[in-house]
């Protein structure tokens, strides 16, 4: 099974990449970010025209996020964080897919730090680690995905000394990350490209995407149960390239039907007296 996040930026602008995107690599299941329509604007029977069901959370201008699935219905279970600081902003929606609970997310950006904007960031974070660890607890294979906004290591941003004050790398949002998957959640584009560069972001503004001058800002986390099922994950970075695009890239995992068998270990060898 093949599930995607994608940050669309603005998903009736960008509609003909995103069906072309939907064609050609048929995932199974799609978390959409930064709808920037809204509730009554989706294009519900574009996608449901190539054979997907569909949800959305939208908002009017900004935010807004959607889950589509090729293989089942979509079970929603909430939209928005327990406690959401700013229950106006379309930025959660959770449901049971195949077998799977699945947060699709978009964080907020946070600049300027510091600011306003940046402590509203803060709190989301905090919202989002504490309602994690409820969806760990409950012990079902579970997978959070979107646009995370973050940046947690220098490996993951293209010259990090010039992104020293931005709230995408500031130390407190990192920390939030690494609090986040140090519940027990596994990072799988990390996991699969554990020594790469490889990023998921790059700005329209000077030729960022023909430098490979990017970010790796969207993220896949697995809980334990579907880490055992990671196949591989990838970044289908050439829809960046395409004309009218969004500056993100969709980002995805296989995972298998079953957990991967451990390799059989051979008896240890008996001494002889």
């Amino acid at each position: 099974m093949k599930i995607a996040t994608y940050n669309v930026n603005g998903v009736n602008g960008r509609l003909p990449v995103l069906l072309r995107w939907l064609a050609e690599e048929q995932p199974d299941i799609v978390v959409l970010q930064e709808l920037k329509a809204p509730q009554e604007k989706f294009p519900e029977t574009a996608i449901r025209g190539l054979g997907y069901d569909v949800i959305w959370h939208g908002q009017k201008s900004w935010n807004g996020v959607a889950m589509l699935s090729r293989v089942g219905e979509i079970h929603e279970t909430r939209r928005g964080l327990p406690d959401d600081p700013d229950g106006t902003q379309s930025r959660y929606i959770e449901a049971a897919v195949n077998g799977i609970l699945i947060g699709g997310l978009y964080l907020p950006n946070g600049n300027p730090r510091p600011g306003p904007k940046f402590e509203y960031k803060l709190r989301w974070f905090d919202k989002l680690i504490d309602h994690a660890a409820s969806l760990l607890e409950s012990g079902l294979p579970v997978m959070l995905a979107g646009d995370f906004n973050v940046m947690p290591t220098e490996r993951d941003v293209y010259k990090p000394e010039r992104w020293l004050d931005d709230a995408l790398f500031a130390p407190e949002v990192r920390d939030a990350f690494f609090r986040l998957t140090g519940q027990g959640w596994t990072d799988a584009l990390r996991t699969v490209h554990p020594d790469e560069t490889i990023y998921t972001f790059w700005d329209y503004f000077r030729n960022a995407y023909g430098r490979n001058a990017g970010l790796r800002i969207d993220h896949l986390l697995l809980s334990l149960a579907l880490a055992d099922r990671l196949v591989d994950a990838q970044v289908d970075a050439h829809v960046r390239g395409w004309e009218k695009t969004s500056d993100h890239a969709p980002v995805w995992v296989e995972l298998s039907d079953k957990p991967k068998k451990a390799p059989r270990r051979r008896p240890a060898a008996k001494l002889v007296s």
